[in-house]
């Protein structure tokens, strides 16, 4: 298979695996953005761009990408298991850590079983019946299938960011069109979060979105809910 054959066989399977008609459920969370837009912190266009910013500089999605490209470094199920170990813990609510665990297993699983792969088989053996983070287990499975970093890396904010976008619509302060149009904005900053996080270690480790992750722990309380973050 020439190299160009191969990118393009990797570029699909990033994007079968991360589309949203994957069964990981990410359909059913919103990392706290439900809060968010009953408290009327988000309740605009230009709110929730800005929420969004914030979890790609600042917050989660950046975690996450560190994270992720850890998983993908690492060089057996041990270490797998040492980041796993590590993003699990720094979930900052029980939804959230419910939302990445219940999300990771349900990759692994899927993955496994449509793409065989010799390590993969070695993680979910050394896991046993423990959870894995969703970043942890798509960066294991990527560099199973040795799909190069950097572009899972931005597939996986996008995936994040549309999900959200998604969610929001549900929510209501937004429509179609200006759905895209933050997609679209927001894109950019995808590339630049997956160039910056493609070289950081786990040392690089750190956020500053406390409203995301104070919203995460309000909605385990909000009355009435769509969705389980």
């Amino acid at each position: 298979m020439t190299s160009s054959a191969t990118d393009q066989a990797s570029s699909l399977q990033l994007l079968i695996w991360l589309s949203p008609s994957f069964p990981v459920g990410a359909f059913a969370y919103s990392q706290g953005l439900e809060w968010a837009v009953e408290d009327g912190a988000v309740h605009d266009a230009a709110t929730l761009e800005a929420w969004l910013v914030d979890l790609v500089a600042h917050g989660p999605i950046r975690a996450d990408a560190v994270l992720l490209a850890a998983a993908w470094r690492a060089a057996d199920p041990q270490a797998a298991l040492a980041v796993n170990e590590l993003a699990l813990a720094l979930a900052p609510s029980h939804e959230r850590r419910l939302e990445t665990a219940t999300q990771g297993s349900a990759f692994l699983r899927a993955v496994a079983a449509a793409w065989l792969s010799a390590p993969l088989d070695a993680l979910a053996t050394a896991l046993g019946e423990e959870d894995i983070a969703y970043p942890v287990a798509v960066g294991v499975a990527a560099a199973a299938h040795a799909i190069a970093l950097r572009p899972t890396l931005a597939a996986f904010a996008l995936a994040a960011i549309t999900n959200l976008v998604s969610a929001a619509l549900r929510l209501g302060p937004i429509g179609q069109s200006e759905a895209q149009a933050i997609i679209a904005r927001v894109a950019p900053r995808l590339e630049a979060l997956a160039a910056a996080t493609e070289h950081a270690g786990l040392d690089d480790l750190g956020t500053c979105a406390l409203r995301a992750d104070i919203a995460s722990m309000r909605h385990e309380t909000q009355y009435s809910r769509l969705f389980r973050s």
